[in-house]
């Protein structure tokens, strides 16, 4: 690891504090063909934190070299995906999960997690590769990454080569809202966590709201309600968004990253803040009238990427698994679970249309959005001020 990494490295594992549920026993375990989580049956395979791999896995197209241990977003994965791959190729699939980038970094870079495919947000990637976390792909290995929509085939910010990473999905991050409680016209702003008159005004009363438990995302609304970019480097205006959110600190009912949608159909909270697919998902069935939008100040927009760590134990089995969810079928199937949109080309044909039309999935406007971008050392000071807003 390269000095000027050190302090990134420092942020990520303070705030591993806020996400201990991601490293131990609340950790979500799902198995496909009946295998025990990855920590439990796989660790031993993998290396304990050598150096990272500075040449591809030589790995042929559709070729195993053992089970898949998958860590991943919760409610992320097509279960029928994971069961489809293990009858298909004979192999075990596992799968952990964990609740922020923040969370799952240092498991990674420590060495020695058995985990052969991760899913790591794009500012995510840059730290990675950053701190030699992940290695690269053999893309002879991955036929189907031909089947890539031009933008997100290469030229991302976060990896412009596609050298370690190949999307997954792609959404955004915003609020849900209760139109029971504050009627159909609720202005589409920030302001109803942030301004106590606005809150008012909606019918918003006591610990209404949710947040993110994620320093990058709530410093970033925060941020964008002030009129900054979510990737400022300026301390000044950190410190007005820190300030921000600890004057809501009576209006938030919890820092939640997991069952924030659920929270908002069940009650325990009015405005919600998360990403889109989830709140899709929630609402459809659901009593009530509910509501998801991006601020009109602006977001986050996000990809997801599919990367092999640098000790994976079978890296082989994790090429096929990339190849096979970008598979144009496959990639369908996974954006109409989950309702992310797909970053496949070759999966538009058999993507349900309700999903492709929907605006929610598929913004039409993405002009006040911004990726996530590494701030480099100035990493550790968004995870500072977190931890301080939340007091």
């Amino acid at each position: 690891m390269k000095t000027n990494n050190m302090r990134r490295l420092l942020a990520l594992l303070a705030a591993l504090a806020l996400f201990a549920a991601a490293c131990g026993g609340s950790t979500s375990t799902d198995t496909a063909d009946g295998g025990d989580s990855a920590s439990e049956s796989d660790s031993g395979d993998g290396d304990s934190g050598g150096d990272a791999m500075t040449e591809a896995a030589e790995c042929a197209p559709g070729e195993v070299d053992g089970p898949l241990a998958i860590y991943n977003w919760t409610e992320y994965m097509d279960p029928e995906l994971k069961d489809a791959f293990a009858a298909e190729f004979g192999v075990e699939v596992t799968e952990d999960n964990y609740d922020s980038n923040e969370a799952m970094q240092p498991i990674i870079s420590a060495g020695g997690s058995g985990f052969d495919f991760i899913v790591p947000s794009d500012y995510m990637v840059s730290i990675m590769i950053d701190s030699g976390d992940l290695q690269p792909l053999n893309k002879d290995a991955i036929p189907n990454i031909g089947n890539l929509l031009p933008e997100f085939a290469s030229g991302l910010p976060f990896d412009p080569d596609a050298t370690y990473t190949a999307p997954y999905q792609w959404g955004t991050t915003g609020l849900g809202v209760d139109l029971d409680i504050t009627g159909e016209d609720v202005p589409k702003t920030w302001g109803l966590l942030f301004d106590p008159a606005i809150a008012e005004q909606y019918n918003l009363e006591g610990a209404y709201a949710t947040l993110l438990n994620d320093p990058r995302e709530t410093m970033g609304a925060a941020l964008k309600y002030l009129g900054y970019s979510l990737n400022t480097t300026d301390s000044a205006q950190l410190d007005e968004a820190k300030k921000l959110i600890q004057d809501a600190a009576d209006r938030v009912a919890a820092y939640d990253s997991d069952q924030y949608d659920e929270l908002l159909v069940t009650g325990d909270s009015t405005v919600a803040h998360g990403y889109s697919g989830n709140f899709i998902v929630q609402f459809d069935g659901a009593e009530g009238n509910y509501t998801y939008f991006v601020p009109d100040e602006g977001g986050t927009r996000w990809v997801d990427n599919m990367a092999i760590p640098k000790d994976a134990p079978h890296p082989c089995t994790a090429h096929t698994f990339i190849n096979f969810l970008l598979d144009a079928e496959r990639g369908a199937q996974l954006t109409n679970w989950n309702f992310y949109a797909s970053p496949n080309a070759a999966s538009e044909e058999f993507i349900d249309a309700e999903v492709l039309e929907d605006p929610i999935v598929y913004p039409t406007d993405t002009s006040k959005l911004e990726f996530i971008k590494d701030t480099g050392d100035f990493e550790i000071n968004f995870s500072d001020a977190f931890i301080e807003a939340k007091g």
